[in-house]
């Protein structure tokens, strides 16, 4: 029963990933988790999710709506209970953080 368990939360960990490239930083045309904002997904086996994330500056205009979208979209996945987003400035985004396809998109590679 327990590998049951375990395919779940990590299939629910990835639904949650697919979820968060549909959020976009409107500042910018990459989503949030390529722009490397999301720092961690946790999935329990109660299928309650927490996501640790950051924003690109501590007074980024969207630092009030963006959890509440993130929140908000992940609640949409069927099997998740609930979910909790953690904000954290440490460490401080950076664009080391973005991914090649971000960097690409944004001229900077």
């Amino acid at each position: 029963m327990s590998d049951t368990k375990e395919i779940d939360t990590q299939e629910l960990g990835e639904k949650v990933v697919r979820v968060l490239k549909t959020i976009y930083d409107p500042e910018i045309p990459v989503d949030i988790y390529e722009l490397g904002l999301i720092y961690d997904v946790f999935v329990n086996e109660d299928y309650e999710t927490k996501i640790l994330m950051t924003l690109t500056t501590p007074n980024c205009p969207v630092a009030e709506t963006l959890p509440v979208e993130v929140e908000e979209k992940v609640k949409t996945i069927d099997m998740v209970k609930d979910c909790e987003v953690e904000i954290t400035f440490d460490p401080p985004w950076s664009q080391d953080l973005m991914s090649e396809e971000a960097k690409l998109e944004l001229g900077l590679l």
